[in-house]
């Protein structure tokens, strides 16, 4: 796949970008999302799209750093065990950590429960030229508060605005917000990570029998899974009601982390590809000034290099 002309990887690509991307034009429906999925791979298949994908990604990281036009926000969900972690540490590996940061965004500290629920994300949203990575996000408002309603206590929301159609406002705000940012020359990229209930399972008894892998552990992790049904519904939810041209979902299979690192890679990938992103061009008054500074340095070098002749004569 390496050896193909570099213009035809975006055709290479779309089979592991289409199928699982969500812009609100057609229904959702999570059970019908497969979470095995390898489309037509094996492993040793897919890690060369992965490695092919380093490179790729980190030749437009150069450039979109270097143009400082448009930024680049994605943002990971998923179930724990999901493999959120592992994926943005494989897909980004080797690139600028100057044109990139990653946010994870834990339980609400007391100054952020002071503000509104997308305050502390607006925050760390990336500046132009960089990518911006929320590993969970404000969606964790339509996910863990609609799961947990006594969270929504903590938040000090007047009462009179807590109806029954909060979720359809939430999502109102979060589709408007994304609209925003990308009329402003944010690229969004959403991606679910969808793991199924066995997969976790086994997942879950890997960070128990390892002991490299125990504090990974939670006991919440457990109480959390108690609720997988009703963290279903809500991420369907999510998903049917705030994917958009502008902002789509991409539903990751998940039980294969390789293959998982294949769509999420691809997508960035072909994301980038599409902004037609240039090194900046110099003006030609910049150019005529380079060509004098050019043989300044040249003539330098040269005056270094006969004083040291000289010098060698003299002893």
């Amino acid at each position: 796949m390496n050896k193909k002309p570099s213009h035809s990887f975006a055709a290479e690509l779309r089979p592991f970008v289409a199928p699982f991307r969500f812009d609100g034009s057609s229904e959702f429906h999570l059970k019908s999302q497969k979470t095995r999925e390898r489309g037509g791979l094996d492993k040793g298949q897919g890690e060369e799209i992965i490695e092919a994908n380093h490179k790729r990604l980190s030749d437009f990281q150069e450039k979109l750093y270097a143009q400082n036009s448009w930024s680049l926000l994605l943002i990971f969900q998923g179930m724990d065990a999901a493999g959120k972690d592992s994926a943005i540490k494989s897909i980004f590996k080797g690139i600028n950590p100057q044109g990139c940061e990653v946010h994870s965004f834990k339980q609400p500290s007391t100054l952020e429960l002071d503000h509104d629920f997308m305050w502390r994300s607006v925050i760390a949203l990336p500046r132009r030229g960089r990518i911006g990575i929320f590993n969970r996000s404000y969606y964790e408002e339509c996910l863990v508060v609609r799961v947990h309603p006594e969270i929504r206590a903590k938040e000090k929301i007047p009462d009179r605005l807590i109806t029954r159609n909060i979720w359809r406002e939430r999502f109102e705000d979060i589709s408007s917000f994304e609209r925003y940012l990308a009329r402003n020359g944010t690229i969004i990229l959403k991606f679910f990570l969808n793991i199924s209930k066995e997969e976790q399972r086994q997942r879950f008894l890997a960070r128990l029998d390892e002991p490299s892998k125990n504090w990974k552990f939670s006991m919440a992790d457990i109480a959390e899974r108690a609720l997988w049904e009703k963290y279903q519904a809500a991420y369907q939810e999510v998903i049917r009601h705030t994917s958009s041209e502008a902002a789509p979902w991409h539903v990751v299979p998940a039980d294969h982390k390789w293959f998982a690192r294949v769509v999420i890679g691809s997508t960035v990938v072909s994301a980038l590809n599409r902004l037609d992103l240039q090194f900046p061009k110099v003006d030609p008054a910049s150019l005529q000034e380079f060509k004098l500074v050019r043989k300044a340095l040249l003539a330098e070098g040269q005056e270094r290099k006969v004083g040291k002749v000289a010098g060698q004569q003299v002893k």
